[in-house]
């Protein structure tokens, strides 16, 4: 049974990036939440580190990530730099990345991609929920919440960032991807 570890960044006091009202652990915290819901419907057994509001520390996601064993630890984040001056995707390995984490990051990436956004590519960092999981694990910033362009592209393709997103991260389980809504002639 494929299992995964989804981490949605921040929470609580802990905000994560601002800009205009808006805050990353909100963002990534309701899509993330969407995609696991997606990717549980295909019989993946999904684990969340959060489901509300709520700060927990980057020693106590890795120990929750420790605990068990999972295929993969997924990171969720939006990025930031100064108002409208960076924009588009990346997808972190550690420094050292296991090819499952280097293809998952790939696959994550062109998946950002193809919705729009700018590509800044597959890069590699030393932050702690890559560096202290056990899993093959990957860190992805889906966009500048500080550019109105990526919150629009984050806001108006939200279904198929989804979709696309849970197809990336299936296909690097090795489960087919189902449209249950075509499955069933929802529209």
């Amino acid at each position: 049974m494929v299992r995964l570890c989804f981490d949605y960044g921040h929470g609580g006091e802990d905000s994560g990036a601002l800009y205009n009202g808006r805050k990353e652990s909100n963002d990534v915290l309701s899509l993330g939440r969407a995609i696991a819901l997606d990717i549980r419907k295909h019989g993946v057994i999904v684990d969340e580190i959060r489901t509300s509001d709520v700060a927990i520390s980057l020693s106590d996601r890795s120990k929750y990530e420790n605990r068990s064993t999972y295929d993969f630890f997924i990171s969720f984040h939006r990025n930031a730099y100064l108002p409208e001056q960076a924009k588009g995707v990346e997808t972190y390995t550690y420094l050292n990345p296991s090819a499952k984490s280097k293809g998952l990051a790939k696959s994550i990436q062109a998946s950002l991609v193809a919705m729009g956004f700018v590509n800044r590519g597959v890069k590699a960092a030393n932050f702690h929920v890559l560096r202290e999981t056990k899993a093959s694990a990957v860190l992805v910033e889906i966009g500048f919440i500080d550019n109105t362009n990526d919150n629009n592209v984050f806001d108006s393709k939200r279904s198929e960032i989804i979709k696309a997103l849970t197809k990336a991260i299936l296909v690097e389980v090795g489960v087919c991807y189902i449209d249950i809504g075509k499955l069933y002639n929802y529209k």
